[in-house]
């Protein structure tokens, strides 16, 4: 359980120091997939599969987003081999100006020492 606690606060740690893409390539599986909630907006498709993907839809993320404040909690831990983060972000959507208060909370699985699956839940309007 100690190795699945570590993973869960490095990972909470490069989330609150927006490093969110940086590490992708030292804590994910190479077939990681992330699921969200429902297909985002300007997106085709709601599983984005592999590594390579995961970090392409945050680097996406990135630079049409403006973020102001992000928070990362946890991690919420779920042995063996799952955890949960609560976060709750205000961003302002560069293209529209629209600013926005995100909250989601994810649970990750870990396989092998590495992030392979996590799951986006989202708050009803």
């Amino acid at each position: 359980m100690e190795d699945l606690i570590e993973l869960g606060r490095a990972f909470v740690q490069a989330m609150q120091d927006r490093h969110g893409v940086a590490h992708v390539d030292d804590i994910y599986a190479e077939d990681a997939e992330s699921v969200e909630a429902v297909v985002p907006p300007g997106r085709d498709v709601r599983i984005a599969k592999g590594r390579g993907a995961i970090k392409a839809k945050r680097e996406d993320w990135a630079a049409t987003h403006e973020i102001q404040k992000l928070v990362a909690d946890g991690p919420f831990v779920h042995p063996p081999n799952r955890f949960a983060v609560n976060f709750e972000a205000e961003v302002t959507q560069k293209a529209t100006g629209r600013q926005m208060t995100l909250r989601e909370i994810a649970v990750y699985t870990v396989e092998e020492g590495k992030i392979s699956r996590e799951e986006f839940f989202m708050l009803p309007k």
